[in-house]
C-alpha cells in the first residue's frame, strides 16, 4: 500500500496529447525503474462543474485550446520520493525522453505532494 503521491496539473495544447501521451509513458516507465510504486496520468473529459463547486481551470487558468493532465506517481513515502526523485533527474534518459520542445508550459504546472489518508 502507497502512503505518498506526487500530483502534477499540467496545461497541455489539447493537440499535443498524442505526443504527450507518448512522452509520458517513457517517463512513467522511468519512474517506475527508479522507485515509483505506481504511475498515472489522465487528460481531462469534463471539467464543467455545477455551481459552488471550484472548477479545475480557476485552479489552472487555460488557454483557448488547452486541456488539463493530472498526473500521479505513488511512492512508499516521502523519503521514498525524494530518494527516488534524485535518481530520476540524474539519470540522462530523462532528458531524452523530455526532447528539445517542451509539450506545455513547465512554469503553469501545479505541483504537490501528499500523504495518504485513506487506501481503500
Amino acid at each position: 500500500m502507497s502512503k505518498y503521491v506526487d500530483v502534477y496539473l499540467l496545461p497541455i495544447p489539447a493537440a499535443n496529447i498524442p505526443a504527450y501521451k507518448k512522452v509520458a509513458t517513457k517517463a512513467g516507465k522511468l519512474f517506475l525503474k527508479h522507485g515509483a510504486l505506481r504511475y498515472r496520468e489522465y487528460a481531462a473529459s469534463d471539467l464543467k462543474v455545477e455551481d459552488c463547486i471550484v472548477p479545475f481551470p480557476s485552479a489552472v487558468p487555460l488557454k483557448d485550446g488547452e486541456t488539463l493532465v493530472y498526473a500521479a506517481v505513488e511512492f512508499k513515502s516521502e523519503s521514498h520520493r525524494s530518494r527516488a526523485m534524485k535518481s530520476i533527474f540524474n539519470d540522462p534518459a530523462l532528458t531524452a525522453i523530455m526532447g528539445d520542445k517542451p509539450l506545455f508550459d513547465y512554469e503553469r504546472m501545479v505541483y504537490g505532494g501528499f500523504k495518504v489518508i485513506v487506501d481503500l
